[in-house]
């Protein structure tokens, strides 16, 4: 929480593809002003330092951890969130976690979509290996991973071979 005499900055920025423009404090973090601000609650805060993942949103097209950005930082960017994400990797993600039960809480599912959409981006075939690779810094308490890695894979056969719906 931080104190009521933070001084406050102003902000303007593009969030899933809208032009907004607001005030925040200089020390409240990215993820914090979304959610508190604009109410896109959909990339939640887990551990506010950087480890668990629940937090990544898009930042000038690179998956970042909203809680380690502050929100001043954002300002002239495009901001995305789970909420607006789209793209043939996100729509396939989202089939395929449902599919693999690759949800259960649903606390860690927005960051590991944007993330492993970021993998599928770079590398539409990878290895049950790069999968676990690339998402271990996203923090699942409820799946044990298996189901994730299952649902990525299986988006990336997706997108392979021309399967998505909504892609």
């Amino acid at each position: 929480m931080l104190p009521p005499d933070e001084p406050l900055a102003e902000i303007a920025c593009t969030v899933n593809g809208r032009r907004v423009a607001g005030r925040a404090p200089l020390r409240q973090t990215l993820v914090e002003w979304l959610r508190t601000e604009l109410g896109l609650t959909g990339s939640h805060v887990g551990c506010a330092h950087g480890v668990c993942g629940a937090c990544h949103i898009r930042l000038d097209g690179a998956v970042v951890r909203g809680c380690l950005v502050l929100a001043v930082q954002a300002d002239g960017s495009a901001v995305e969130t789970i909420e607006a994400a789209t793209g043939p990797e996100v729509a396939a993600l989202r089939e395929a976690f449902v599919a693999h039960a690759g949800l259960q809480c649903g606390f860690c599912t927005p960051g590991m979509i944007l993330q492993a959409a970021e993998l599928l981006q770079r590398e539409p075939s990878p290895s049950r290996e790069a999968i676990r690779d690339h998402l271990s810094g996203n923090y699942c308490r409820c799946t044990g991973y298996h189901q994730i890695v299952d649902a990525v894979a299986s988006a990336a056969a997706a997108l392979q071979s021309g399967g998505v719906e909504g892609a």
